[in-house]
């Protein structure tokens, strides 16, 4: 098998122009001139025998291939730079990098304070948070993309270690000055004639409130479907309509103009935990920052 010939610069070039969308600016990021950068890309290209960017005179941009060849490099470029810094500051928690994977409505939640507790004792620690939804981050745990997560979907999965921390009820969300804002409660025969707003089936939360819904004979018909609950909120907030949402995604909302309103008959409710793989041994940068996390959340817990 014959040696595909391209070294760490031509990479770092490559990445350095699919990031600024420019030969010029990268060159500059580089401190190279625009000649040599575009021969360490002509060179990445001819070793790897394909088109990375599609040039004109007015723009650079990306080809399908190489599109998924940034998100390759990258992983290679973050792991090369961790491998680099060295095992013993790593096992010292003096660097490296900690992924973790969330639930947009627990990051408000549970990650600030924790977040600024562990940045202060381990300044040089590199932490990436991937706000995604229940499967995505699911997803991003079972593939070790991320090294833990916080989610409402993974207990029945048994490649997954799933530690409850929060148990959460759905409300109805509505704009403050909404006829039914007022109320203590709701039941789901009092959204019947509402305009309703819902998240799309291929979302976590619909999977959760339609098995509770399945034996209610009367809840509302709806009228527009949106793929996440930050969405939602914003529909509700310009008065296209309400919504069931966990109740968490309305404390994230700090103008206090969407309010929630509990739902009942029947209470619906998600539990959210800690998830990370069965048999997987956390960094100790992750780990720590795991068990800060579940210390933190415990004086919370409503379980």
């Amino acid at each position: 098998m014959s040696r595909i010939n391209y070294d760490l610069p031509d990479l770092q070039a490559f990445v350095a122009v699919a990031e600024r969308n420019s030969f010029r600016q990268a060159a500059n990021d580089l401190f190279i001139s625009q000649p040599a950068l575009s021969r360490r890309i002509d060179k990445l290209e001819e070793a790897l025998g394909v088109k990375l960017f599609e040039r004109t005179t007015r723009r650079v941009q990306l080809t399908n291939v190489g599109q998924a060849f940034l998100v390759n490099v990258r992983d290679a470029l973050n792991g090369l730079e961790d491998a680099v810094l060295g095992v013993a500051d790593l096992a010292a928690h003096r660097t490296g990098t900690v992924t973790l994977a969330c639930v947009p409505s627990a990051v408000w939640h549970f990650l600030p304070d924790v977040l600024k507790r562990y940045t202060a004792q381990f300044p040089k620690i590199r932490v990436r948070v991937h706000d995604e939804s229940a499967q995505d981050v699911l997803n991003l745990v079972l593939t070790g993309e991320a090294d833990f997560g916080i989610c409402f979907t993974g207990a029945e999965n048994p490649e997954i270690n799933f530690q409850p921390i929060y148990v959460e009820s759905y409300v109805l969300a509505m704009r403050r000055d909404h006829p039914l804002a007022g109320r203590k409660k709701l039941s789901w025969k009092d959204t019947v004639d509402e305009r309703y707003i819902s998240v799309a089936k291929s979302s976590g939360n619909r999977s959760v409130l339609d098995a509770a819904l399945a034996g209610v004979e009367k809840h509302p018909w709806i009228s527009c479907e949106i793929n996440h609950v930050s969405g939602i909120l914003a529909l509700v907030e310009s008065g296209l309509g309400v919504a069931a949402v966990p109740g968490l995604s309305i404390l994230a909302q700090r103008q206090g103009a969407v309010i929630g309103v509990p739902l009942v008959n029947p209470s619906v409710k998600r539990t959210l935990g800690l998830i990370c793989k069965h048999q997987h041994a956390m960094a100790p940068a992750s780990r720590t920052l795991f068990d800060m996390l579940s210390a933190n959340i415990t004086k919370k817990r409503r379980i």
